[in-house]
């Protein structure tokens, strides 16, 4: 496999920290050893692999997936666990350029429906996820912002059909949601969920409907070989018709060759502190279970979770390493002691990184890989996959079995375009991103 970054940025290091591995056991599976046949084989175990599987399942399909380490290893089993709006980053001017008036509402209607697909999986699957909050709440770091909050509630109504609660600076305190902001909006859409949970809970629910799930076995080729695909892996090959490629940000640049160039991989980092007390949660005026983020570009997003522990995430890491990495594990910290001073000496055992991914275009992708019949590919959700991921999956399991949903707008059919510099793409990101920083003042 030919990766973008350094072999760092796929290996334990990001990931050690993480919260979520100590809350729900991982059960094992074997690596794949010799030749299989199956209908479908999915690359990648996280939220649209393993919803794909699920779907395909249930169709009477005959599914493998392929996981080069464990099921939710990569971003779906380490990101905030924000089931909610989102999946692009392209403003409605954007949108209504590109789809029209109509193509924008149902893009933003497909957003919708990505929570709505993991609310019934959570619920007819009788999963134990954790959820809370109702909605989440975009807080103004700055008052322009605030001034905006208006004409945002208006694109809500349009696009979602849901009314979003204005809440000025003052009646923060009251709502528990104290902080440096001025003021706030509510979508009353999304919950708050643990991550580990909901996959693992996909995962069994898979394997309890015949998907066949092998851990640490990374697909280093992947050949056509008349109507039958050829997935090579270090132990065994998988023989299928019908391939999914699910690997968002941890993708490689020839598992297929298409996918060189058409994906920016970017760092997203999140830290969770020691249970808070009743009294250290009254000294910050923060009590409130809702799931927040402020107005940035580089956003933080921070929720209190059911026992207590504060998350808080942050968007903007480019460069990968081990010095790298303690930078952004530090500008995490920082940023978090200072919008919660009265937190400053709270213990953070736990701090990690993921990868999302971004195209060029700010739209995620999901369908068939140009000129590679039976091959079909879902990514680049930028930020938001515990939904739109989710839902890409479905939407997925339906394309391969000769369905076309209903909820399956054209904004996620036209596929990806490449950035300029091939492999060297991620030159671009420092100015990019120093931009937005300086936007954000």
């Amino acid at each position: 496999m030919r990766r973008i970054f350094s072999a760092y940025a796929y290996g334990p290091g990001p990931r050690s920290g993480c919260w979520w591995d100590e809350t729900a056991k991982l059960n094992a599976h074997a690596a794949l050893t010799g030749d299989i046949t199956c209908d479908v084989a999915i690359i990648g175990g996280g939220f649209t692999g393993l919803s794909a599987a699920l779907h395909l399942a249930e169709s009477g399909a005959s599914v493998a997936v392929l996981e080069a380490h464990h099921v939710g290893w990569g971003a779906s089993g380490r990101n905030g666990g924000f089931c909610c709006l989102g999946g692009s980053k392209a403003e409605d001017a954007a949108l209504d350029r590109r789809f029209g008036r109509d193509g924008r509402i149902a893009w933003r209607r497909a957003e919708r429906a990505a929570i709505e697909t993991v609310e019934g999986l959570v619920d007819r699957l009788g999963l134990d996820v954790d959820r809370h909050s109702r909605g989440e709440t975009m807080l103004a770091h700055r008052a322009r912002d605030a001034a905006g909050f208006p004409d945002q509630a208006a694109a809500v109504a349009e696009n979602y059909g849901v009314q979003a609660e204005e809440h000025p600076r003052d009646a923060l305190d009251d709502l528990g949601l104290s902080g440096p902001w001025h003021g706030g909006l509510t979508i009353p859409l999304g919950f708050g969920l643990n991550p580990r949970k909901y996959l693992l809970g996909l995962a069994d629910a898979a394997v309890a409907r015949g998907v066949r799930i092998f851990h640490d076995t990374p697909v280093e080729r992947l050949d056509r070989d008349g109507r039958t695909y050829r997935l090579r892996t270090p132990s065994g090959e998988v023989s299928a018709p019908q391939v999914i490629v699910a690997t968002n940000g941890y993708s490689s640049e020839d598992v297929p060759a298409w996918l060189a160039g058409r994906y920016m991989p970017a760092q997203s980092t999140v830290l969770v502190t020691r249970p808070l007390e009743e009294r250290e949660l009254q000294d910050a005026g923060w009590t409130s279970d809702q799931m927040s983020y402020d107005t940035r570009n580089l956003l933080h997003y921070f929720r209190l979770m059911p026992d207590r522990r504060f998350l808080f995430g942050m968007r903007g890491g480019i460069l990968t390493g081990q010095i790298p990495e303690r930078a952004a594990r530090a500008a995490v910290l920082r940023d978090f002691r200072a919008m919660f001073p009265a937190w400053a000496q709270v213990d953070v055992p736990h701090s990690w990184s993921g990868l999302v991914s971004i195209a060029r275009d700010l739209m995620p992708y999901v369908g068939p890989v140009p000129g590679s019949p039976g091959l079909w590919a879902g990514l680049c959700y930028h930020g938001n996959g515990v939904a739109m991921g989710s839902h890409s999956g479905r939407l997925l399991a339906g394309l391969v079995a000769g369905r076309t949903p209903d909820d399956y707008p054209e904004a996620m059919r036209r596929p990806l375009t490449r950035f300029p510099l091939g492999r060297a793409r991620r030159a671009v990101m420092p100015a990019v991103y120093a931009g937005f920083a300086l936007a954000d003042r």
